[in-house]
């Protein structure tokens, strides 16, 4: 019996010396498709584990910059890879963009709001966006509104969350008369919400991932950032409505 058990154990520890954990700290528009595109990259790697964290890209990058042990970033902005990048926390020769989305406009199902101006009227008390300081769809709503000569009008009315799945919620819960989020999160609430519009007026909304320059595991992250721009990992993002970037 001993024999056997010890047999048992000695066969094991390899399995346990090949197990590996990826950390993906990922923007949470990303939420659904990541977690299916690590179901498939786990599949394809015996022993891998991928474990993700999903919060504002802004977020995420002070995290890293704290120390995190993340071994792959991807952001909803450019600007914010830009600013881990300038801070040497990725390495640069990874950076690929992976995906590419819309900004649109939702409101509640039986709002009357049918386009960007309609905020303007009374009816249209409260607007979600994602804080402008940490969140990127925020900062794309800010160009949009800048761009629609909005912004400094509708500023009273707005109400700032932590991520852009935060403001969905405040419209789906019926909080906020209409929020900015993207094309993919909205779809996610179409039950409770419907878009009003797409939002143009501000620069392209496309996903860049990075190996993170302090990666415990530098080799298996390279591996998953290939993967995203594989043919198996677009066909996810595209059924969740993601675009090629």
């Amino acid at each position: 019996m001993m024999k056997r058990l010890m047999a048992a154990l000695a066969c094991s520890l390899p399995l346990l010396a090949a197990a590996q954990q990826l950390t993906v700290s990922a923007a949470a528009s990303l939420t659904d498709a990541f977690k299916a595109i690590g179901a498939r990259f786990e599949a394809a790697k015996p022993g891998v584990t991928v474990r993700f964290n999903f919060a504002a890209s802004g977020v995420l990058v002070q995290q890293i910059a704290q120390g995190a042990p993340v071994d792959v970033f991807a952001s909803a902005d450019q600007d914010t890879m830009d600013r881990a990048a300038a801070q040497k926390l990725i390495a640069a020769d990874t950076r690929r963009d992976v995906a590419a989305n819309a900004l649109v406009l939702v409101v509640p199902a039986d709002s009357a709001v049918q386009r960007v101006a309609d905020l303007s009227g009374p009816a249209v008390k409260r607007i979600a966006v994602g804080k402008v300081a940490s969140v990127p769809v925020g900062r794309y709503t800010q160009q949009a509104l800048g761009s629609a000569q909005l912004w400094s009008a509708l500023s009273p009315k707005l109400v700032f969350a932590d991520n852009v799945r935060q403001v969905l919620d405040y419209v789906a819960r019926g909080e906020v008369e209409a929020g900015f989020v993207y094309r993919t999160d909205a779809g996610i609430a179409k039950d409770k919400l419907r878009v009003a519009a797409t939002v143009g007026g501000h620069t392209p909304i496309t996903y860049p991932a990075a190996v993170v320059a302090d990666s415990r595991q530098p080799a298996l992250a390279r591996e998953f950032v290939a993967f995203l721009g594989s043919a198996e990992a677009q066909a996810i993002l595209a059924r969740h409505g993601f675009v090629k970037p």
